[in-house]
């Protein structure tokens, strides 16, 4: 397959297509033809000597400076090179095609104004399989400076820029709003995992299921809330504990308020959905040019405080989603709260603490996973930079680094907590359990098995988390 650049209606699946997978693009015809019309805008503009920040004026502190005409190459191709900054590690191979497909899409838009030359540059850079070296590091948020200026030096290294290209090439969002695509893609299938190791848990606690009555939705009629109990009565389907008798009633919030914690994780997951959506389509540079009336606006639409405020609301809303899943854990090895065996071994030794020790592993993550969590879009900026015009920042690429090592750290806990309840599900011999659980039980006992006390070592957490991204934990 290949996906048709057209600058508005690039999609999240996409993004991780040509991410994740090598998919190739194409540059629409039509985007092509706005683009030459853009274009034709910023050389007239550049010709009359029109005052235009970026293009014929310098930018930052320097705006009042303007371009000669005989610097323009040389003026456009410092303003890559005085942002390159390579701070810190370098960016994964996803993120940097995500980056790159992301300002493909922007200079597609045709309000950004760079030549359709440039466009066809990232367009072989991506199906060429180019990956770039981009620092996750330097950038503040107005504008990913430092990881575009990286994009563009290795893109354009042998092309003489044109007026406002260096500019258009460093000033937009496009590291934000790639790392965002796969951030969230990441998270929804983290969510999808943890709604089915809680219905695991919720099996091996043997919890009563009146609180997924499909009436305490239409009461509370929050979106996620309704998704969330729909999925875990879907795994749940068949199971024993449909029957009030046949349950332990009220138990531990962690379990009892699985579908509302849940729910208001997945109504954070559409909410960033929305802002994303719109940010893989909109214009997110300065200036913005109109190629249909012909003038070029001094408009900030690097801002994307719209974003950035969504992935701190998403992490705010993962950090309990992963603490109560972690405490399940914790709590399916204490006897008094699951009525087996501390540390869920059949026919265990006094000397052997069984699992016990992936209790303390799950505190451990969920820990480091809450810390994480913090808003970071309203950091406080220097006010000094650029004197005092540039007091702005959203830290937009912290917001989406912090996302995606919460997922990582998320993985290991719903790991944990589907090896602990599988482990207590079969100790405890209650039958029948769901039909989805059921699958899930089987799915995970092809890559890790029972734990007795001949196993060699605890069970191999690597093989529960690698059915996670592969999707088995999710498509029951």
């Amino acid at each position: 397959m290949t996906v048709v650049i057209t600058g508005r209606d690039l999609s999240v699946d996409e993004v991780v297509r040509v991410a994740r997978h090598d998919e190739r693009v194409h540059l629409d015809a039509a985007a092509v033809e706005r683009m030459t019309r853009s274009r034709s805008v910023v050389e007239k503009a550049v010709a009359d000597g029109e005052p235009a920040y970026g293009l014929t004026t310098g930018v930052g502190a320097s705006l009042e400076s303007v371009i000669a005409t005989d610097e323009m190459a040389r003026f456009n191709s410092r303003v890559v090179e005085r942002t390159q900054i390579l701070v810190g590690e370098s960016a994964g191979p996803d993120v940097v095609r995500a980056t790159m497909l992301c300002q493909l899409n922007g200079f597609a838009s045709a309000t950004v104004g760079v030549r359709p030359l440039l466009a066809e540059r990232f367009v072989r850079a991506l199906n060429g399989g180019d990956r770039p070296s981009v620092g996750i590091g330097g950038s503040v948020g107005q504008g990913d400076l430092a990881p575009l200026a990286d994009v563009a030096r290795h893109v354009t290294r042998d092309l003489p820029l044109a007026a406002g290209e260096g500019l258009a090439l460093v000033n937009g969002n496009a590291f934000s709003t790639g790392w965002a695509a796969l951030a969230i893609t990441d998270a929804t299938r983290l969510l999808e995992a943890m709604e089915s190791a809680g219905a695991l848990s919720l099996e091996a606690i043997g919890n009563d299921l009146t609180m997924l009555d499909s009436f305490t939705c239409a009461v509370r009629p929050y979106p996620g809330l309704a998704k969330s109990t729909r999925r875990l009565r879907d795994l749940l389907d068949g199971s024993a504990l449909w029957d009030p008798q046949n349950g332990r009633g009220v138990q531990a919030l962690t379990f009892l308020c699985l579908p509302q914690v849940h729910g208001a994780c997945w109504d954070a997951v559409g909410f960033v959905h929305g802002q994303l959506s719109v940010e893989l389509n909109a214009s997110q540079g300065c200036p913005i040019v109109d190629g249909e009336r012909g003038r070029i606006l001094l408009a900030p639409n690097f801002e994307i405080l719209p974003l950035a405020t969504a992935l701190d609301t998403l992490r705010l809303a993962l950090a309990p989603t992963l603490t109560c899943s972690q405490e399940r854990a914790v709590k399916l090895l204490a006897s008094t709260w699951s009525g087996l065996p501390t540390g869920l071994l059949a026919d265990g030794q006094e000397t052997d603490n069984g699992l016990e020790m992936l209790g303390i592993a799950a505190q451990a993550l969920a820990a480091e996973a809450r810390l994480l969590a913090a808003p970071v879009s309203f950091e406080v900026p220097s006010s000094s930079h650029a004197q005092g015009l540039e007091d702005r920042t959203t830290m937009a690429p912290l917001a989406c680094r912090r996302l995606s090592e919460m997922v990582r750290l998320g993985s290991g806990i719903v790991a944990i907590e589907a090896v602990i309840a599988a482990q207590a599900i079969e100790l405890s011999e209650r039958t029948p359990i769901g039909d989805g659980c059921a699958k899930l039980l089987r799915t995970l006992r092809q890559r890790v098995p029972f734990h007795t006390p001949d196993s060699p070592g605890l069970p191999d957490l690597d093989a529960a988390i690698t059915l996670i991204w592969d999707g088995s934990l999710c498509d029951a």
